[in-house]
Formats: C-alpha cells, sequence, structure tokens
C-alpha cells in the first residue's frame, strides 16, 4: 500500500523511473525529480518487484470510477509500469498477472491502462499467459495533472488500452 512507503522507498523508486523512462525523453523523466515516485495521480497500491541490485520492476494501481458507454464502472487503472532496462526482454512483464488475485480483493471488474501504440507488440505479450486484451481506437478523455491557463482542462488522446480482467 502506497501509506507503507518510507521516504527512503520514494527517492529509490523516483531514480528507477528516472533510469527507465529518461531514454524516452526527458520530459518523460522530469515528473520524477527530487523524491517524487508518481506522475499525474498517485497510486493506492504498488507491485515492486526487487533484486541484488535495487528496484527491478514496478506497477501502481488506483482505483477509479470511469464513464464506458454511459455507465460508471469503478476499475483499478494500471501505471507507473515499468522494468529496469537491463532486464527487459526476461519476461518480468509477465507478474503483472500477480496481480489478479489483489483485483478480486479490491472488488473490481477489470483493470485498465493505456500505452502508446508503439508498444502494442510489448504489451501482447501478456496475453500470452493470461486473459489480457488489447483495444485501439477507443477515445480516452482524461483530465491533466496541472491545471494550465494556456491549455483546455482535459485531453483526448488515441492509446493503445489493456484490459486485464
Amino acid at each position: 500500500w502506497e501509506n507503507e512507503l518510507e521516504l527512503a522507498d520514494h527517492v529509490e523508486l523516483a531514480e528507477f523511473f528516472r533510469k527507465t523512462y529518461g531514454p524516452t525523453g526527458v520530459f518523460n523523466a522530469k515528473p520524477f525529480s527530487g523524491s517524487q515516485s508518481w506522475a499525474g495521480a498517485r497510486p493506492e497500491l504498488r507491485a515492486i518487484g526487487y533484486d541484488s541490485s535495487g528496484v527491478a520492476a514496478h506497477m501502481g494501481l488506483l482505483r477509479r470510477f470511469i464513464k464506458v458507454d454511459g455507465v460508471d464502472l469503478l476499475v483499478a487503472e494500471l501505471g507507473l509500469y515499468g522494468v529496469r532496462p537491463n532486464l527487459e526482454g526476461l519476461g518480468i512483464s509477465h507478474s503483472i498477472h500477480a496481480l489478479s488475485p489483489t483485483l478480486q480483493e479490491l472488488q473490481v471488474p477489470f483493470a485498465f491502462g493505456t500505452v502508446r501504440p508503439e508498444l502494442r507488440k510489448h504489451v501482447e505479450r501478456f496475453g500470452r499467459r493470461g486473459p489480457v486484451t488489447v483495444l485501439s481506437g477507443i477515445s480516452v478523455r482524461s483530465t491533466l495533472p496541472h491545471a494550465r491557463v494556456d491549455l483546455p482542462p482535459t485531453r483526448v488522446e488515441d492509446p493503445l488500452v489493456i484490459v486485464l480482467p
């Protein structure tokens, strides 16, 4: 649970995210300055994998209501996904399935996350070891993490949507 993390945990996670997201662009690492270990909404629950070198992988989870075809649904939003670069390609991403009992405990019908279309092949590998659906062509409207006077308060994107029952 988020409230069980100590300051040292946040410092280590912030460094992990800077190193994991930094190679995809300086802007992607920016939210993790100092000891901030989240970007946008803060997770409620975290799955953190460790090895002898520290944080190896991370997935954040936050319960929230989303509207699907006019119906409000309580779901678990997955985010802050990362695997330490030197461990990519070893199958660690399949450990996302370890979250299934937690999702049942939280009594949500499904978890979802969004990723860039460039990650399609990567996320489709999740489905090989369990029920994961990858959808495209779905408009996702969300509130920006910081209100700005020069931008609308919401954005509409067309990412890949990952659904985990």
